[in-house]
């Protein structure tokens, strides 16, 4: 009876999913007059709320690019925080009308959760977080080792790879939230912590004292983190992409939201289909021809998002490392505008 009712749930679920996806997301967000982007739980450089309670952080600029895609304003966006339990049913179910929060793109969550994600934004990978007090300066030194982490990841696959690996064993201790999480390890009650290594920044830089707390060297997995919207609708899933790879492309050539408005005049024949002054990308989209000028006055380029929310001027301190441009040593690129 169980197995009949879930059944019937995850086909209602889909016909939900499908109904949206048929009526176009893009008409249903200009419809709504704002674009509904589902982000994390307060964490501290990809999306949490400022004192005067506007969302701030590197995913939600991700999210406020598509809605300056779209509506020619970065501000006409709902953000929804979304856990790790609920993240992907908020998409399916047509809550949420993308997702940027943080998520690993994986094979079975494409192939088999109705998602299409986008590029990768940001190329992350699995760590572990330890108390200097510990004395351990290696993952490897954590063999019988208590760890804290959340359900609904692939931090525990990852982990028990890492530790068959070395031979080891170690004892998974889960948790429902992020605060309950965080304040575990905090208080002791596992040796360790595990998950992306940007996360356990995020997490390091909440604690009373950050520099008693160490990242260790070891990282375990690859971790590409992507934002994602619903399958079967290829306009939407191009706006999304095209606006991220926008920005990539904008340091590339130098366009930044200070310079933007002077970048108008340039002679480079890419900047000037990037910025709506030459051909009709913007039309191909369903969007106004400014729109990849619209992106940048609202955002600015990838690298200026990058240090805002998370380089090293910031509480997370973290350098670009993988995420810098390709001809920087690093993998971030983006396809020819044209």
């Amino acid at each position: 009876m169980k197995q009949g009712f879930l059944a019937i749930c995850a086909a209602a679920t889909a016909l939900l999913a499908a109904s949206v996806a048929q009526a176009g997301t893009l008409d249903t967000v200009k419809a709504r007059g704002k674009l509904v982007c589902g982000v994390s739980l307060a964490t501290p450089g990809f999306a949490a709320p400022d004192d005067k309670g506007r969302m701030q952080g590197f995913d939600a600029d991700i999210c406020r690019s598509v809605a300056a895609a779209v509506f020619g304003d970065g501000d006409k966006i709902e953000f929804v925080p979304t856990n790790i339990n609920t993240r992907f049913q908020a998409l399916q179910s047509g809550e949420i009308d993308m997702l940027s929060r943080q998520t690993t793109q994986t094979f079975s969550r494409e192939a088999s959760l109705g998602l299409d994600f986008g590029p990768t934004v940001f190329y992350d990978g699995q760590g572990l977080m330890v108390a200097k007090s510990l004395g351990v300066s290696s993952a490897k030194e954590l063999t019988d080792a208590a760890i804290c982490t959340l359900p609904g990841t692939t931090t525990a696959q990852n982990l028990s790879d890492f530790f068959r690996t070395i031979g080891g064993k170690f004892e998974l201790v889960v948790f429902e939230s992020p605060d309950e999480n965080r304040a575990a390890f905090f208080a002791g009650r596992c040796e360790a912590i595990s998950s992306d290594r940007s996360d356990l920044a995020s997490i390091r830089a909440v604690a009373n004292n950050p520099d008693d707390y160490l990242v260790l060297p070891e990282t375990i997995s690859k971790e590409p983190l992507a934002p994602a919207v619903r399958q079967n609708d290829s306009n939407w899933r191009d706006i999304m992409s095209w606006s991220v790879w926008l920005l990539m492309a904008a340091e590339e050539k130098g366009i930044t939201q200070a310079n933007v408005d002077e970048m108008l005049k340039s002679q480079d024949p890419d900047i000037q289909r990037m910025l709506g002054v030459t051909d009709e990308l913007g039309a191909m989209l369903g969007l106004d021809n400014k729109w990849g000028y619209n992106v940048i006055k609202a955002v600015g380029n990838y690298g200026e998002i990058f240090e805002r929310s998370l380089g090293e001027k910031t509480r997370l301190g973290l350098t670009r490392g993988p995420n810098a441009q390709w001809n920087a040593g690093g993998l971030v690129y983006a396809p020819p505008f044209r």
